[in-house]
């Protein structure tokens, strides 16, 4: 995943009501007028979310006739936890090394004692 878009991703999710649809969809896909029930929003705005979040390949939109279901592309999301572990993984590893540092100096102290 290039940077570019995985800043695009990030950015999409920062918003709340976009997190609430990706949430949404995770049960299943849905229209956007589905999509937009719970919010106190015109349908015009949720599409604004749903194509900042197409943009950002978090979501895509196929025609079922008359119908433009939304899909979550879970594989984005993936990625962006793979990107995530990464660094989680680092600073668990430094917190190791503290954590062993601190219990040395827990061990040396009581043997002066």
């Amino acid at each position: 995943m290039t940077d570019e878009r995985l800043s695009r991703a990030f950015t999409a999710l920062a918003d709340p009501t976009r997190r609430d649809i990706i949430a949404r969809l995770s049960l299943g896909d849905a229209t956007p007028g589905q999509l937009a029930e719970p919010f106190d929003v015109s349908l015009q705005a949720v599409s604004k979310h749903l194509k900042v979040l197409e943009d950002a390949g978090l979501i895509s939109r196929s025609r079922d006739a008359q119908r433009r279901p939304c899909h979550l592309e879970a594989e984005v999301l993936d990625l962006m936890t793979a990107w995530i572990d990464r660094y989680r993984r680092r600073a668990e590893e430094r917190f190791q090394r503290l954590d062993a540092v601190l219990a040395s100096l827990d061990e040396e102290e009581e043997e002066a004692s």
